[in-house]
């Protein structure tokens, strides 16, 4: 009977520190999850992309350079203002991402030699998220502006409708 009790002890004991074991790999597998998640770089915010990467040319605000609308001496327009104040309200969300992923040379039209955009094109640069979280914070720039006794916000929420955002940068 001694022998069967020292079997079970034996056995429980077994048990307890496979179990000890399989609980302590979990627990450093999750560490390591913890970890992986932890060191994984935080997603940038459409206004600190703006700051980085739009700001130099269009404005800490948005504000645009003076004479946007005037090409300069190479022919080249400056960059407009994007806080409502220009024309960006216009374009649906599908040609402004364009336009912020390929560069304004995409609006660059042979019929129309006039017009020569400076707009860099930043698709190799930022993430499908990226050039969206930019675009939502410029869009956030124009405020309850109105033109025309229409709300520009919901003006170009139309205009998206027919145009809106690539399915994940496609």
């Amino acid at each position: 009977m001694q022998t069967g009790r020292y079997v079970s002890i034996f056995v429980a004991s077994i048990v307890a520190v496979a179990a000890l074991a399989c609980a302590s790999s979990a627990d450093e597998n999750s560490l390591q999850s913890d970890n992986a998640v932890s060191s994984s770089p935080t997603p940038r915010t459409g206004q600190e992309i703006f700051a980085a990467t739009c700001a130099a040319c269009h404005g800490v605000d948005g504000q645009g350079q003076p004479n946007w609308h005037i090409p300069k001496d190479d022919g080249i327009l400056p960059a407009p203002p994007l806080n409502g104040d220009g024309h960006t309200w216009h374009h649906s969300d599908g040609l402004l991402y364009r336009i912020v992923s390929g560069g304004g040379k995409i609006l660059e039209d042979p019929t129309v030699p006039s017009f020569k955009s400076g707009m860099p094109a930043f698709g190799e640069q930022l993430s499908h998220e990226e050039l969206v979280a930019v675009i939502t914070y410029v869009k956030s720039l124009w405020a309850d502006k109105i033109s025309r006794g229409l709300s520009i916000r919901e003006s170009q929420a139309l205009v998206s409708e027919a145009d809106p955002f690539p399915p994940d940068g496609k």
